[in-house]
């Protein structure tokens, strides 16, 4: 029997400053923050949560042997699709209100399951966010 994928539990991405991480995906995004320690010889982590999701927030100061990843680690590389019940104007306005520059949108683009509409910015690394909903 082959092994079928049905979900991602979680994705980490790679930030110079923690802390300035989790206050734009609270502030922008209304994640919420959790911090937790994986056990001995690692260092403690941060996690942003929305939905049944999360991103753990890897700083690029980590080593390989407190944190496993990736072998290129790089701050601002991620292109991340995130998705709200929220009208593509309720994005772009309060991504506005929140002083975050809209890259491009509202505009079409496809999504997994169809037709989006989608609003893009950045976050403080500079990775591209996409914000969506279904038509």
């Amino acid at each position: 029997m082959a092994v079928v994928v049905d979900a991602i539990d979680h994705i980490v991405i790679n930030v110079r400053d923690v802390d300035v991480a989790v206050a734009w995906y609270q502030r922008v995004l209304g994640m919420t923050r959790e911090d937790w320690q994986p056990g001995p010889g690692k260092s403690g982590r941060t996690t942003v949560k929305f939905g049944r999701q999360k991103i753990n927030l890897r700083p690029i100061s980590a080593s390989q042997q407190e944190w496993f990843t990736g072998k290129q680690v790089a701050p601002g590389s991620d292109d991340l699709c995130f998705l709200t019940k929220s009208s593509p104007q309720a994005v772009a306005d309060h991504l506005r209100a929140c002083g975050v520059a809209i890259e491009e949108g509202p505009t079409e683009k496809r999504g997994a399951m169809g037709t989006i509409m989608s609003v893009y910015c950045r976050d403080p690394d500079g990775s591209l966010i996409e914000i969506s909903s279904y038509k």
